[in-house]
């Protein structure tokens, strides 16, 4: 029974990063785990960011978010600064979730 129990553990442990990008909007810059700058066209941005209705329709870190009401349900903080220059994170907000996508890889694991 109790291997049972571990079994069950480590699968749900597992699986906690498919449920993809839940963000908390941080009201302070020093309490964000990224910084993020929204750009004016897709060509500047690192990522694509489509904003999901609902927590479970995001998936992975592929651009999908859903922004949390309270911390404790987020995988990930962010600040919005006001200059490009102060930002880890370019995003632009695209209408479909079909053109969420990341532009450049290299930043991708800001968002793990």
């Amino acid at each position: 029974m109790r291997t049972i129990f571990i079994l069950c553990f480590i699968l749900v442990l597992s699986h906690t990063g498919l449920l993809g990008q839940r963000v908390y909007i941080e009201k302070y810059r020093s309490l964000a785990d990224v910084s993020v700058f929204v750009v004016k066209y897709p060509s500047q941005a690192d990522l694509l960011v489509y904003t999901e209705g609902y927590s479970s329709q995001s998936n992975g870190n592929v651009g999908r978010w859903y922004f949390c009401k309270y911390k404790s349900e987020s995988t990930r903080s962010i600040y919005f600064v006001r200059y490009e220059s102060q930002a880890d994170l370019k995003i632009y907000f695209v209408k479909y979730p079909s053109m969420s996508k990341w532009i450049n890889q290299k930043k991708k694991c800001l968002m793990d």
